[in-house]
This record gives structure tokens, C-alpha cells and sequence, in this order.
């Protein structure tokens, strides 16, 4: 049976701490940033983690179990 293959989109967006979670970067921060306050971006700019509920599909797109 062949490997299976990793979805790209996951690839990009998506990584893997050393104890198993997955870091997210948040959305909303590319352009239309003049409306926003400085708090708002400033607090965009941190990475988060996926929530347990997203977790196991994410991790079925990266090829993890």
C-alpha cells in the first residue's frame, strides 16, 4: 500500500510542539489592519494552539495518529 500523503495546506499552516499539540497562528492579521486597534494586532500576532475538537482532523491531514 503507498504512503500516504500529507494535505500542502496543512503543511503551511499547522505545526507540532515536542508534547503533541498543534500551533496555530491567528487569522485576521494580512491586510485590512488600519481599522484595528493596536491591541487587536499586537494580540494577533501571538501564536495559539487548535482546539481539541479540531485536533484529530487536523492531525489526520498532517498523516499522525
Amino acid at each position: 500500500m503507498p504512503k500516504m500523503k500529507t494535505k500542502s495546506s496543512a503543511k503551511k499552516r499547522f505545526t507540532v510542539t515536542g508534547s503533541g499539540k498543534i500551533k496555530r497562528k491567528h487569522a485576521f492579521k494580512s491586510h485590512i489592519l488600519t481599522k484595528k486597534t493596536k491591541k487587536q494586532k499586537r494580540n494577533l500576532t501571538h501564536a495559539g494552539l487548535v482546539h481539541k475538537s479540531d485536533e484529530a482532523n487536523i492531525k489526520q491531514q498532517l498523516c499522525m495518529k
